[in-house]
């Protein structure tokens, strides 16, 4: 009997098809490649990459303002330069927005202590900069909060006993924490009365635990990264020489 090659060919492929049914993926094994200076670099790779990467650097360390000292998020306890710098920002560059679109102003801003990733060091600030400080595609919303939950916001700032950036409000407490005056835009807390809240979308849904923006009566999305405001924010002020202030105080006595 003889096999055309054809014929041949198919007989291989069922005994193969055969022998294949009968395994069976039985383990899985890896190991760790640790990447570091010791990884030789593939220099076709590192050519296409290189002008990125030049420019790209060139970009990040292009100059955009000077700040006057150095500032870290360490420095206060209930506020901090560079906190107070960063819940200004947002406020400068987002209420022009927001009351574009509604016709309103934002009322308070809060973003977390934890958010600030780097300090800000003095002589020239770069785009670098911005992007140390916030390196998250965090992006600002706008909260409708009732003066209800408005109150929520301020005892969770008040047991955090923490430098979480904000504006539009002030806060005394006592020695012990205890609240002796909250005030947004210089008046007491109508808890009857709506107030325009900014904030990041990561804390809107309910990142370190700040569970009191919802529910609320509006959510107002302004397509704007925290990081591109800090940006404009830079580009505009040209010098920066924020303080430590008066918006979150403890008193000693």
């Amino acid at each position: 009997m003889k096999f055309t090659p054809i014929c041949f060919f198919l007989l291989l492929l069922s005994v193969f098809s055969c022998k294949q049914e009968n395994k069976h993926l039985t383990r899985i094994e890896g190991k760790l490649l640790p990447i570091t200076d010791s990884l030789k670099s593939h220099t076709e790779i590192e050519g296409i990459i290189t002008p990125y990467r030049n420019h790209i650097n060139k970009d990040l360390d292009s100059v955009i303002a000077y700040a006057v000292d150095t500032y870290s998020k360490s420095d206060g306890e209930l506020n901090t330069a560079i906190g107070n710098l960063f819940a200004d920002a947002i406020y400068e560059q987002a209420n022009p927005v927001f009351k574009q679109r509604t016709a309103k102003n934002i009322d308070l801003v809060l973003v977390n202590h934890g958010g600030i990733r780097a300090i800000i060091s003095k002589g020239n600030v770069t785009k670098r900069t911005a992007f140390n400080i916030m390196p998250f595609e965090n992006s600002i919303v706008v909260v409708a909060l009732s003066g209800k939950n408005v109150k929520q916001l301020i005892n969770y700032l008040t047991k955090a006993k923490r430098a979480h950036p904000i504006t539009g409000l002030k806060l005394t407490v006592d020695a012990d924490y205890n609240l002796k005056e909250a005030l947004i835009n210089g008046k007491p807390i109508d808890t009857l009365q709506t107030y325009y809240v900014a904030t990041n979308d990561y804390l809107y849904n309910g990142g370190d635990h700040m569970t009191f923006f919802k529910p609320n009566d509006s959510l107002y999305v302004l397509d704007y990264k925290i990081r591109n405001a800090l940006l404009d924010y830079f580009y505009k002020k040209d010098t920066i020489n924020p303080t430590i202030d008066d918006r979150f105080i403890k008193l000693d006595n």
